[in-house]
């Protein structure tokens, strides 16, 4: 009898297990391009992704067309005080929790650049204005 009800469970949990894996949906890909890269989409601003790590921004220049929008994808992956804040080219202070991406909106200045900082001001990157060419 014992041995009777052992393999009922095993039946049941197996095949349960087989239901549940059925209604999981399947996984999606990342949208975020990889560190450093950027990826423009059709209907928006170009998306450019920037590691917050132990050396700094990466990429710490990212230049673009004057006046493009884009969207600047902040991941910290870095367990710092100083990255934990990103201070943006208005002037803004925004948190950027530990692997998580935070979104920043930015223009591409008509000319030079527009700089970022960490919240201590000891890491730097910026949005450079590129010449048409």
């Amino acid at each position: 009898m014992l041995r009777a009800c052992l393999a009922l469970c095993a039946v049941l949990s197996v095949s349960a297990c087989k239901k549940d894996d059925a209604k999981s949906p399947p996984a999606t890909p990342s949208t975020f391009a990889p560190s450093g890269g950027s990826a423009a989409t059709p209907d928006g601003p170009r998306r450019v992704t920037v590691e917050a790590s132990k050396e700094g921004y990466a990429p710490d220049q990212i230049p673009g067309k004057p006046g493009e929008k884009l969207v600047l994808v902040f991941t910290r992956t870095a367990d710092s005080s100083c990255l934990a804040q990103l201070k943006t080219p208005d002037g803004k202070l925004v948190d950027l929790p530990l692997n998580k991406p935070v979104e920043v909106a930015v223009t591409v200045p008509q000319s030079g650049q527009l700089g970022f900082a960490c919240g201590m001001d000891m890491f730097h990157g910026a949005i450079v204005a590129q010449p048409a060419g």
